[in-house]
């Protein structure tokens, strides 16, 4: 199956590969959306808080895409894109989607994620970096086993994650949380009423789209790159993180819009954990040979990524309480630069 829809879209031309990538990014991305719709809803219908969703569910959802890019990517043999998706969506996340967060409306911070969060957020990061590093016991490879401790950790994260939303849920937040989240998944509170059997058939046809769209996606942008000569990691890291960002930009976005930006910056701050944990522990799990770094992402990938966390870790301790507009600013011309310096 995979060398027949390698064959066939090799004889697309390069306007048509470029339109069916944005296509296979549009589908995963509504693939990825009804998962989680129908397991918000499967959640509402057992009783779970809203702040444990938030926690574990919502943020699982929104990485989703790169998840998925990544782990196909490493199972047919392309480490180059599967750790270039992870990066450059934390990058995308955290320059892009806060910075226009920031513009758009009020990015309020809020000083347990800051607190918590954070210093999770610059640690993973940190810790990404170390594994990667063409050292010993390294050698610039996300070893499997290496792989298999980020999804270790995931799993501390996320019980810690719902502790943390359990010990924090006063009446308050517990009330904007309900509201940011029936705004997002207003389907999902009414899917909620539907057949159990119905929900699970819709989380399979969510689940045959996400794979589906990966499977397509990863041979176009591989022959795509060829095409024009620009190595896949590179547009992995640039139009692939973009496409698989999505779910965190649409999310941020209306949290903003909707007046609780503290929201966008937790769903931020998590996914860049997640990217990590999840979406590089995942890709490098299931590879034996792990995933080779390559040799370009050490001068820019690397350096953009620790970067534009510290920035924004800079921003989140400032004493007014949020990400201004011109920090916004700031944090999309970084993302602006770094596009620059990828394709240069």
């Amino acid at each position: 199956m995979d060398t027949l829809i390698y064959t066939t879209l090799n004889r697309f031309p390069l306007l048509g590969l470029l339109f069916v990538i944005a296509i296979s990014l549009f589908i995963l991305s509504k693939g990825a959306d009804i998962l989680v719709d129908e397991a918000v809803s499967l959640s509402i219908r057992s009783g779970i808080p809203k702040m444990i969703i938030g926690a574990t569910i919502v943020s699982l959802g929104t990485t989703l895409p790169e998840a998925t890019v990544s782990v196909v990517a490493a199972m047919n043999g392309n480490p180059d894109l599967a750790l270039g998706n992870a990066i450059g969506s934390i990058i995308t996340d955290t320059g892009l989607i806060l910075g226009l967060a920031a513009i758009i409306g009020t990015l309020t911070i809020d000083k347990q994620i800051v607190k918590r969060q954070g210093v999770i957020q610059i640690a993973a990061v940190l810790l990404l970096t170390l594994v990667s590093l063409p050292i010993w016991p390294f050698y610039g490879v996300v070893h499997q086993w290496v792989g298999w401790v980020l999804l270790a950790l995931l799993a501390v994260y996320l019980y810690v994650s719902m502790k943390w939303s359990k010990a924090s849920a006063s009446v308050t937040e517990q009330n904007q949380t309900d509201e940011v989240l029936n705004e997002l998944f207003d389907e999902a509170v009414e899917d909620s009423k539907n057949p159990i059997a119905l929900q699970l058939v819709k989380i399979i046809f969510g689940i045959a789209l996400v794979i589906g769209a990966s499977k397509i996606l990863i041979p176009s942008v591989e022959i795509s790159a060829v095409r024009v000569g620009i190595p896949q990691s590179i547009i992995a890291a640039t139009l692939v993180a973009f496409g698989t960002s999505l779910p965190e930009l649409i999310t941020a976005i209306t949290a903003v819009r909707k007046g609780h930006g503290e929201l966008a910056i937790g769903n931020i701050v998590g996914a860049d954990i997640l990217n990590v944990l999840f979406v590089v522990g995942g890709a490098a799990a299931v590879t034996p040979q792990g995933l080779s770094v390559p040799e370009n992402f050490y001068l820019v990938n690397y350096p953009a990524m620790i970067l534009i966390v510290l920035v924004f870790r800079i921003f989140s301790k400032n004493k007014k309480g949020i990400i201004t507009k011109a920090q916004g600013i700031i944090l999309t011309a970084f993302y602006g630069v770094y596009l620059l310096l990828s394709y240069l």
